[in-house]
């Protein structure tokens, strides 16, 4: 006839019928402290798990709002140095028609607002590229 426990039915009920040594005290002792600090690693883990988890979350919402802040400076800046460039291109055209065969000062004028505006252009790239590396 066939047993009726399967095999890992049948290890369990063997390993139940076995008897075990009694523990001492002292090894109940350790044996319930050891299992206390176990208990205590797990949750200090899964406090680790939620504080990286926090951490990580409020880290991408810094990053975020940095770039919102970053591209809300960067339109302020592109606007001004457009700003920049049409006052040069205006300034260009009205000195050309005012100073007639005048040329040396045209050059002299245009040069001077067009290296402010280059000055202000490379000014807001560096903070730029500082905020990338910061």
């Amino acid at each position: 006839m066939r047993d009726s426990f399967c095999p890992k039915e049948r290890m369990v009920a063997t390993m139940a019928t076995k008897k075990r040594p009694a523990l001492s005290g002292e090894a109940k002792a350790a044996y319930s402290e050891i299992q206390k600090q176990v208990g205590q690693l797990r949750k200090s883990i899964a406090e680790i798990q939620k504080t990286a988890r926090k951490a990580e979350q409020k880290i991408e919402a810094d990053a975020r709002a940095r770039i919102r802040e970053l591209r809300k400076e960067a339109r302020v800046q592109l606007d001004a140095a457009e700003s920049r460039r049409r006052e040069a291109s205006r300034t260009l055209k009205n000195l050309t028609a005012a100073a007639g065969e005048s040329w040396r000062e045209i050059k002299q004028s245009a040069d001077a607002i067009l290296s402010d505006a280059r000055a202000a252009a490379a000014s807001v790239i560096e903070r730029f590229r500082g905020a990338l590396g910061a």
